[in-house]
């Protein structure tokens, strides 16, 4: 388990005040004027050192994306460069950059400086998902205090750089998640992803440079400089270094948010933080340990599986947003599936053909496998419409849509069968 010194968002809960004397207290800006002037490659280094992946489910490492966005001699010259935040979070399950933006926003801001100064950007643009009401009015307050305070604006913490956040709020659109919806959105767009390359490091926001960092992987730089690379990749294991902030929904006793070494136990995270498996461990039937995008697992797996990205992708499955959705033997898993195709067919922003059609063939077909009214053999006829989508889009709804519908012929195929056989007799 975590160390309770280890652990970086120490008002994850609200139990203290969000305001800025408050995050002062907590460590939040400190020392923060000396980070500056280190200057961009030394701020890129370090982050890169402490092995840090991206928190919003590609698990991309963040240092190596900061350092993909092209040097300047001089911010006043040439294009100008964007850090965007996406805030969206409307992956099903997933529910812990809102509780950032609410009782730890000054973490997020911290961190939107120090980025900004790692790539050069002046202006930085916090996208919020529009049913985050209170949570951008909660941001926004923050910023105004930031601000108040000289933090961010010009000569940004008397560092001589200069630095604009705006907070713009979402319409609720989950495919503006993709990062380059998301620019479109921002543009005053229809929110479709763009075809990459390029990406958006070389032609993003504007068609200029631009890095897109989750809330999490933001809030969690300024801890890494105060406390040094090492500290935070010696947690975890290797290459899944850190804590990671992990939403436990479902069948447990306790739902929670709660902030974790990497490489836990799926195991130990439910009994130890949510109160364990509603009826107790034996009871359980699956879990899906990355938002509801990635394949779900069985009991069999979630007995020693280990929640980091390298572990559940060994295991069939993927950390994404560490949104932990625990089933137990009273669901019904394949109306459940069924319920994640619809959302995904109701989401898809229509761009892809494969996304666009696949997606309302996948919930038909589910929606008939719920009641049994299918062939057995229509269950391969699935399997192979998932590959059909899986892998041929522009961006990966095609892919969150197929993997639900895998991980249940995987791991449910008999249940599939024995209800169809079922409504025959």
């Amino acid at each position: 388990m975590l160390k309770e010194s280890d652990k970086i968002f120490t008002n994850l809960y609200g139990f203290q005040s969000a305001n800025l004397e408050a995050a002062k207290k907590r460590g939040d800006w400190s020392q923060t004027k000396n980070f500056l002037d280190q200057g961009s490659d030394w701020l890129i280094q370090q982050v890169k050192d402490s092995v840090l992946r991206g928190r919003g489910g590609a698990g991309f490492p963040t240092g190596m994306k900061w350092s993909f966005v092209p040097k300047k001699a001089d911010p006043k010259e040439g294009k100008p460069h964007y850090l965007v935040i996406n805030a969206d979070e409307s992956e099903p399950g997933t529910c812990k950059d809102r509780d950032i933006l609410r009782n730890d926003p000054h973490k997020l801001l911290e961190g939107c400086l120090i980025a900004s100064r790692a790539i050069n950007a002046n202006t930085c643009y916090i996208y919020v998902r529009g049913e985050y009401y209170n949570e951008a009015v909660a941001l926004q307050k923050a910023i105004d205090e930031a601000y108040d305070a000289k933090l961010i604006g010009k000569n940004a913490c008397q560092s001589g750089w200069d630095l604009d956040i705006f907070v713009h709020r979402g319409a609720g659109a989950y495919i503006c998640g993709e990062e380059t919806a998301l620019l479109e959105s921002l543009e005053g767009n229809k929110g479709q992803p763009r075809l990459k390359p390029p990406f958006p490091a070389l032609i993003g926001l504007y068609g200029c440079p631009t890095v897109i960092n989750n809330v999490e992987s933001i809030a969690v730089v300024p801890e890494i400089l105060r406390r040094g690379p090492s500290w935070f990749a010696g947690l975890g294991r290797e290459k899944n270094t850190g804590t990671k902030v992990f939403c436990i929904s479902g069948h447990v006793n306790k739902p929670c948010n709660v902030e974790e070494e990497m490489g836990i136990s799926l195991r130990e995270l439910i009994e130890k933080h949510a109160g364990g498996v509603r009826g107790g461990w034996d009871n359980l039937l699956a879990v899906i340990p990355g938002g509801s995008s990635v394949p779900m697992l069985n009991k069999e797996v979630c007995d020693t599986v280990l929640m980091d990205f390298d572990s559940l992708k060994v295991a069939g499955s993927g950390l994404g947003t560490a949104g932990v959705i625990v089933m137990d033997k009273s669901t019904d898993v394949i109306a459940a599936i069924a319920r994640l195709s619809h959302f995904y067919k109701h989401e898809s922003c229509g761009q892809c053909t494969p996304c666009r059609e696949g997606t309302g063939w996948l919930m038909r077909i589910m929606d008939r496998m719920i009641e049994g009214k299918a062939e057995v053999k229509e269950i391969d006829q699935l399997y192979n419409l998932t590959k059909q989508i899986e892998g041929h889009t522009i961006c990966a709804l095609g892919d969150a849509a197929a993997w639900p519908v895998q991980g249940l012929i995987k791991n449910f195929r008999g249940e599939m069968e024995d209800r169809i056989a079922k409504n025959k007799s």
